[in-house]
């Protein structure tokens, strides 16, 4: 359930939030960029050590769940914060409050996130109950996201003023994600042989190591390229859906098509998966998506509005594997690191996860941001009639449409080619891991190192190192 934050917070701010800093706080696009540009910089400092201090705390509860405890109003009063609708006379003054309420929204999601995405490792040990594991975890992401994609506009629009729609919807969200870590926290266990003292603190092993591991830099690269192009397809759906097919009323509907497929297709990726690998799962829902994104080239404005979601389905079937199995390969990245280190550390591994998320919907947004303002988007023009804010939209030219269909249909395809590039030499299959599993669990039982284990152990490290 914790995932609901995680989810359905992502899905608002992919969809969203550029066109609430655009159209409703009325920012300059390129200065909507920047926001979310200047946070992953401050994200780079801060999360890596998020990360430390999670893996060397030591409490009664845990390691883990005392940050989610304290999450709980932190989630509410930064997600409301993140979508106030702020009406300050200068645009620099709109710019830095936005700034400010991003990087407090920032903050909290790598401390709370980081801890519960931690806490999946030691759920299970199994290579495919992990797989179960996540796509469970991911379904009740894709029903938060669901949710979040079809309600926002519909609760902003139960209010003639667009302020205080916005206003409502922050304040809704906000205990929507904030309270189901109530019963995360009360129902999580943590292992105990996982609590054992930490090493003396080093920052190289802390945060040079994890990068000489091949199965991580793989990995990480594997989710940085496949989620810049979700989050670059997430962040322009709404003006493609209003600008170009003419149908913006649509757009949120179109989307929650799209991730009500991404749930169905669940089962099939963890039966994938089981059969063959995470790899071929993460690589089959890859090229789905691809070709689909092709094929957007050829969707035209008129045409009957049941293509459109033919079309979300389409994609949702494929990106339902790229999510699914890029979460069910994140737990086994702290088995290989124990290989090496003999420490458990999913708190680094799991901030520097989150940093590359937060940092891959910084960069599609940026990337986004900035191709709409020099292909000449023009903004909505605010009108007050008697005391109520409205939007008029302007319309947009020829140049700003193209662009839009390019980038649309073609930056996704380019990124998820480099996605299945680096999937094809991603190490850790089923029969590896299981390796892997046996020389670990070897090593945490006190048995004595034969000289066999000793060089089972350098050959798996080899592979994954």
């Amino acid at each position: 359930m914790g995932d609901i934050f995680g989810g359905g917070s992502g899905i608002i701010i992919g969809f969203y939030y550029l066109y609430f800093l655009t159209d409703v706080v009325r920012i300059n696009p390129s200065l909507a960029g920047t926001v979310i540009l200047i946070s992953k910089v401050y994200d780079a400092i801060t999360d890596p050590f998020e990360g430390v201090i999670s893996d060397r705390t030591r409490t009664r509860l845990g390691r883990r769940r005392p940050y989610l405890l304290a999450g709980i109003p932190l989630v509410f009063l930064s997600f409301f914060a993140l979508f106030y609708p702020i009406d300050l006379a200068q645009e620099m003054q709109r710019f830095l409050f936005v700034i400010v309420s991003y990087l407090f929204f920032s903050t909290v999601v790598s401390i709370v996130m980081l801890n519960y995405s931690a806490l999946q490792s030691e759920m299970t040990l199994d290579y495919n109950e992990r797989t179960a594991l996540s796509s469970v975890r991911i379904l009740f992401s894709t029903l938060s996201s669901i949710l979040c994609a079809v309600l926002p506009l519909e609760i902003v629009k139960l209010f003639p003023d667009v302020h205080t729609g916005y206003i409502a919807m922050g304040l809704i969200f906000g205990a929507f994600f904030a309270l189901p870590f109530i019963a995360t926290f009360f129902a999580a266990r943590e292992r105990p042989e996982f609590q054992r003292p930490p090493e003396p603190f080093n920052w190289r092993q802390a945060f040079i190591e994890p990068f000489q591991m091949r199965t991580f830099v793989y990995t990480l690269l594997m989710y940085l390229l496949a989620f810049v192009a979700i989050d670059a397809v997430s962040s322009i759906v709404i003006y493609f859906m209003k600008y170009y097919l003419l149908r913006g009323d649509e757009a949120n509907f179109v989307s929650g098509t799209l991730l009500v497929a991404q749930v169905v297709s669940l089962p099939f990726y963890v039966w994938l998966s089981k059969r063959t690998s995470k790899r071929t799962g993460f690589i089959v829902g890859a090229l789905i998506w691809m070709g689909m994104m092709l094929v957007s080239l050829f969707i035209l404005p008129g045409q009957p509005s049941f293509i459109a979601y033919l079309f979300a389905i389409a994609v949702g079937l494929g990106t339902g594997g790229i999510v699914v199995m890029i979460y069910s390969i994140f737990p086994d990245i702290p088995d290989v690191d124990e290989l090496k280190t003999g420490q458990r550390r999913e708190g680094i591994y799991s901030a520097l996860i989150t940093f590359m998320r937060k940092l891959s919907s910084a960069l599609a947004i940026f990337l986004v941001s900035n191709a709409l303002s020099l292909a000449g988007y023009v903004p909505p023009v605010e009108q007050a009639v008697e005391g109520v804010t409205q939007l008029v939209e302007q319309p947009q030219s020829a140049t700003f449409i193209l662009v839009l269909r390019l980038v649309f249909a073609l930056l996704p395809t380019v990124l998820l080619a480099g996605a299945v590039f680096f999937a094809l030499k991603f190490p850790l299959l089923p029969e590896v891991h299981q390796r892997l599993n046996r020389i670990l669990q070897a090593r945490r039982n006190g048995d004595p190192e034969t000289d066999e284990m000793r060089r089972e152990a350098q050959a798996v490290e080899e592979l994954l190192y």
